[in-house]
């Protein structure tokens, strides 16, 4: 093996890290997360929405911050050029992690 200057040796097989895909990897994944419960949220919200849980002004707050949120799950993933797809992840055998896309 090759040695430094200080008698150890060196590490021939460094690993590169692009620091642009660890970022880009790191907000799919934080993304991925956020849409999973944006999904879940948006499907409690019709729930309540059909059992009357709701008033008529609590479904407008409800229905306008669901969009607020999809919204910015759009600029985001345009921001960090992914797309919906992207954020699906493929869990094997248990399928798609999201169970629709957008």
């Amino acid at each position: 093996m090759a040695e430094d200057d200080d008698g150890g040796r060196t590490r021939a097989n460094r690993i590169e890290i692009d620091k642009d895909a660890v970022r880009r990897d790191l907000m799919k994944l934080v993304l991925t997360i956020v849409e999973l419960l944006r999904q879940l949220m948006e499907r409690q919200a019709i729930r309540r929405v059909e059992q009357g849980d709701l008033t008529e002004q609590e479904e407008e707050d409800l229905g306008t911050s669901l969009m607020h949120l999809a919204d910015a799950m759009d600029e985001l993933t345009e921001e960090f050029g992914l797309s919906p797809e992207d954020l699906n992840i493929d869990l094997g055998p248990l399928g798609p992690l999201l169970p629709r896309n957008r």
